[in-house]
């Protein structure tokens, strides 16, 4: 008997076949499009990232389409290149049938420096003022600009003490890119001493030497951590090779600008600190990972590495300038390596740490910019340009993020002993009108504490015991009339959009919280007993200091947490600025 005769050998097809693979299919026009944009540039799966940056400053979106044909480029699944896209949120997802986003999109600052300047009212009357059709307005996290509150970005130009006619204006003026700061350039750099010392080291330094005059100056990780910045050089060392050196240039706790203050003034010196670290490391590449919230220094930074390799201070493409996509998270040091592997930043388990399983599983120094800025100059004035300052019995210098309802908002370079009121006095006393009455001591994870503490040095170690810490000295000021229930909730808001999702305490956590901080009345109970879940169960440093704004109010500020005799306590409603009482009017 034949075959085609058999019961069940063949199936009741209809004979066609299949042309192309089952799913999303790939279109030759924007397959072409992704081409042209990619070049010769190598298809490698850590510049998945960058690629994606391409596509959107030249589309204003990222269309399905596009999406597929860069996955068919890079030899990824759609699966891979879709959900790297949509955890960031920089990065404009649109499905088919979706219509794209407006040609220009204006982001306001709603952190807690830019609300208590009257971000909100700003919002609602560019949305109220603005063709939808033609501009998005958004809301959005911190963008380091927090001494010239408000803050928008229209396109990439960041617009200082921002109102709706200065939008106008740039709108109409078609000024909607970055703005470079006037500061000193290669040459300006090296006419004054600059990469000598690196020229010696590298001619005939000795490690072990270097690290012992870091070690000698005191100096302390400036990220936020605080680790003494010698010891990683030798945790590093002590790992076979290849290694690389990562610079963590994500400053987005909400108050924090220093970072951003050195590079748009120094950048030679913070570059010439990194290659000294990388020289002592043996560093095989150097990874500089800058947010994209700060468009002038990523072309700075473009510019002068550019020229570095010109003079032949560094091959070409010994230093790697990578682009952040607005990721609060990827600041953790191993999201960003996740990041930089052109992965989403989801935080890593640990052990191992990067200084032995790093950028593509090799032993990695992770560095912040200001660390490595301090580096260049202990290498070239020697260790006592830190350790011979000393104030309240503490050692070096500290740069500090001063905003809020201080008289001059700015970075202000002091002894690392200086007090609140150090601070407050460096930046011309407190703004008219307004009487100290609480502060932010080192971004939203430092929570808040009342003017009553206020001979405390903010430095690493002096205010663990007070719940607290220094983190990346982002210090904000809040006046009496200012509520400081309400200044939680906005933390605890900017938590809730930035955690990862990836572990429950954290992404359930924060939202949970948001909740009950909205009420009238907070059930404190039930918060501290979240509170505790968070900081015992989630993976990084995110979930764990969440919940510390929550506990400081409760514990200094109570009566604002309870309903008062004239009715609800002072808050920071969504349509309204972020001073209380008649100051909300």
């Amino acid at each position: 008997m034949a075959l085609d005769q058999q019961k069940g050998v063949w199936k009741s097809g209809k004979g066609k076949g299949r042309h192309t693979p089952k799913g999303r299919q790939l279109q030759d026009e924007p397959w072409d499009e992704v081409r042209n944009l990619l070049k010769d540039a190598p298809r490698r799966r850590d510049l998945l990232i960058e690629y994606l940056h391409l596509i959107q400053d030249r589309y204003g979106h990222l269309s399905a389409a596009h999406l597929r044909a860069l996955a068919e480029e890079m030899r990824l699944s759609m699966a891979e290149v879709y959900e790297v896209a949509t955890f960031y949120a920089h990065f404009d997802v649109v499905k088919e049938g979706e219509t794209p986003p407006p040609a220009l999109t204006i982001r306001v600052c709603d952190s807690l420096p830019c609300e208590m300047a009257g971000a909100q009212a700003l919002k609602s009357a560019l949305e109220d003022g603005l063709d939808p059709a033609e501009v998005r307005v958004l809301r959005a996290p911190c963008m380091g600009r927090c001494d010239t509150a408000p803050v928008l970005e229209l396109g990439h130009n960041h617009i200082d003490h921002a109102t709706p006619e200065k939008v106008q204006a740039a709108i109409a003026a078609q000024d909607t890119h970055a703005h470079l700061p006037n500061y000193e350039g290669f040459d300006a750099y090296v006419s004054g001493g600059g990469y000598e010392a690196l020229k010696n080291l590298r001619q005939d330094g000795n490690w072990e030497e270097v690290q012992a005059r870091i070690k000698e100056s005191g100096l302390r990780g400036l990220g936020g951590a605080g680790f003494p910045s010698g010891t990683k050089w030798g945790f590093v060392r002590g790992n076979a090779g290849p290694r690389y050196l990562a610079v963590n240039g994500d400053e987005g706790e909400p108050g924090t600008f220093k970072d951003r203050f050195h590079l748009e003034r120094s950048p030679h010196l913070f570059l010439e600190g990194m290659l000294i670290a990388a020289w002592a490391v043996e560093a095989d590449t150097c990874f500089i990972y800058m947010r994209d919230e700060y468009p002038a220094v990523l072309e700075i930074l473009a510019i002068e590495i550019g020229v570095l390799e010109q003079a032949g201070i560094v091959a070409k493409g010994y230093i790697d300038l990578r682009r952040g996509a607005g990721a609060y998270i990827c600041g953790e040091e191993s999201a960003m390596i996740e990041s930089i592997e052109g992965k989403r930043g989801l935080p890593r388990h640990r052990p191992p740490y990067v200084a032995q399983v790093g950028v593509f599983g090799r032993p990695t120094l992770v560095h912040n910019v200001e660390t490595l800025w301090w580096i260049a100059r202990v290498c070239r004035e020697g260790p006592e340009c830190l350790n011979s300052i000393e104030k309240n019995g503490r050692k070096g210098l500290r740069s500090y993020s001063v905003s809020g309802r201080v008289a001059n908002p700015g970075v202000r370079l002091l002894p690392a002993g200086s007090t609140i009121l150090d601070i407050i006095e460096a930046c011309g006393g407190m703004a008219d009108g307004h009487v100290f009455k609480a502060y932010q001591p080192g971004g939203p994870s430092s929570g808040l504490l009342p003017a009553s503490i206020d001979d405390v040095p903010l430095d690493f170690d002096t205010l663990q015991p007070l719940d607290s810490f220094i983190g990346s000295a982002a210090v904000v000021v809040l006046s009496e009339n200012d509520s400081a229930k309400g200044a939680a909730l906005n933390m605890l808001r900017f938590f809730e959009d930035e955690s990862c999702g990836q572990c429950t305490p954290c992404r359930v956590g924060c939202e949970k919280a948001v909740k009950l901080m909205q009420a009238d009345h907070w059930d404190q109970e039930l918060l501290e007993e979240l509170s505790t879940a968070m900081v015992d169960a989630s993976i990084c440093g995110l979930g764990q200091a969440a919940p510390n704004p929550i506990r400081l109010v409760m514990k200094h500020f109570a009566d604002e947490v309870t309903v008062n005799s004239t009715g609800n306590p002072k808050s920071y409603g969504t349509e309204q600025s972020l001073e209380g009482g008649e100051h909300a009017k």
